[in-house]
């Protein structure tokens, strides 16, 4: 860790969600036992494909995703896209198989530290808020793992017609929370160009979560190896 963390916690904690609190669990093989329990066989490598476009497809389009009808709407183009990147006798299960197969595949986790970290943070008194390029199935995940109940604020980009590096998103979030601008604010994610990015342009502490030490230093980032190196006592 080249550049340290303040010796005090802020009042504020802002956190990205996938990728700084939650992984997505081997959904390659959820999708290849999904379609294997409708009666298609798939190699992980087809699965791998399909999800790869399908993935990208949904992340360029979430943000547009901020009402239930449109999470329906994006989940079903989601599914084409999938079922045209895989082999064409995958598609003899049908639209609404494929789509419950997507559905079963796509999973996700606390990173294993995440939850007890989260507890000490607000134990320490730091609010803690989600800030997310995510559309409002968000909310249905956070409450699956059990991550909702603690923290104490969610901001979705779907939601809020913005997305990162946008600082608004920061400053919409403190508000949350009972900030204001001039509360001791974190920002920690895992992507440099929207979290940090938006941290600096919001002028908050930029801190980046980098579990598979793809980064380095970068410039007055903090870069942790996991959210445990947050708490004092583990830095």
């Amino acid at each position: 860790m080249a550049n340290p963390l303040p010796d005090s916690l802020p009042e504020i904690i802002s956190l990205d969600a996938l990728g700084t609190l939650i992984e997505v669990v081997d959904p390659v093989g959820g999708l290849v036992a999904a379609l294997g329990l409708r009666g298609v066989t798939v190699s992980s490598e087809q699965a791998a494909q399909g999800l790869g476009a399908e993935m990208s497809y949904y992340r360029a389009n979430s943000a547009r995703a901020g009402t239930p009808e449109e999470l329906e709407e994006l989940r079903d183009r989601s599914t084409e896209v999938l079922t045209g990147a895989l082999p064409e006798s995958a598609a003899v299960i049908g639209f609404a198989a494929m789509r419950e197969a997507l559905g079963e595949a796509v999973r996700f986790a606390p990173f294993p530290e995440v939850e007890a970290v989260l507890d000490a943070l607000r134990a320490a008194g730091s609010r803690l808020v989600i800030v997310s390029n995510w559309d409002i199935s968000l909310y249905e995940v956070l409450d699956q793992i059990g991550l909702r109940e603690k923290v104490d604020a969610v901001v979705i980009s779907a939601e809020e017609g913005l997305v990162k590096p946008d600082p608004e998103l920061i400053w919409r979030a403190v508000s949350r929370v009972g900030g204001d601008r001039d509360s001791t604010v974190w920002h920690v994610g895992d992507d440099p160009a929207s979290d940090l990015e938006m941290a600096r342009a919001a002028s908050v502490l930029p801190v980046l979560v980098d579990r598979y030490q793809q980064y380095g230093e970068i410039g007055d980032a903090i870069v942790l190896d996991s959210l445990q190196r947050l708490l004092p006592d583990d830095r």
